[in-house]
């Protein structure tokens, strides 16, 4: 094998593994809203919160949230509803695992530091009146993520 050959094969391979490269500092994620009877409550309004900032958004829709590595604090109100409340849980993705891998300590570190090796739960239902915690390891491709419910205290109406 020539030295050229070797040498594109480990680059292709490092990049492979690189989160930075194969992830947007963003990943799209679907918020819908319902009442604990199942019925689709549309236009709540569901802040959307992490380390990054602060976003805000009216059900139902898809948003480009900012990765991170810190949990994604959603609290969605309509009047005549009780708020409901809600933690996407921030998982790291295959890029990161990659990276390790194949690129060594300095990459994962940056990748880290940027949240691009993190992803969120790609379609989350929150229940108005409920605490629910949404967990990326509970996804189904083109099903939405429906919670677990977490004990607590949820705002009042």
């Amino acid at each position: 094998m020539s030295i050229r050959l070797l040498a594109i094969v480990v680059a292709a391979v490092a990049v492979t593994g690189c989160a930075s490269i194969v992830n947007d500092s963003t990943n799209p994620v679907r918020f819908e809203t319902f009442n604990t009877s199942g019925v689709e409550i549309k236009d709540a309004e569901c802040k959307l919160e992490n380390d990054y900032g602060t976003q805000t958004v009216k059900t139902p829709a898809t948003v480009n949230v900012r990765r991170s590595s810190k949990d994604l604090q959603v609290t969605c109100v309509k009047a005549g509803e009780t708020d409901g409340r809600g933690v996407a849980i921030s998982r790291a993705n295959a890029g990161f695992a990659g990276n390790i891998i194949f690129g060594g300590g300095i990459g994962a570190i940056i990748d880290h530091n940027k949240g691009t090796a993190y992803t969120y739960p790609q379609w989350v239902r929150v229940v108005m009146g409920k605490l629910l915690t949404f967990d990326r390891r509970a996804d189904v491709d083109g099903q939405p993520n429906r919670g677990v419910d977490l004990p607590g205290p949820v705002a009042n109406k």
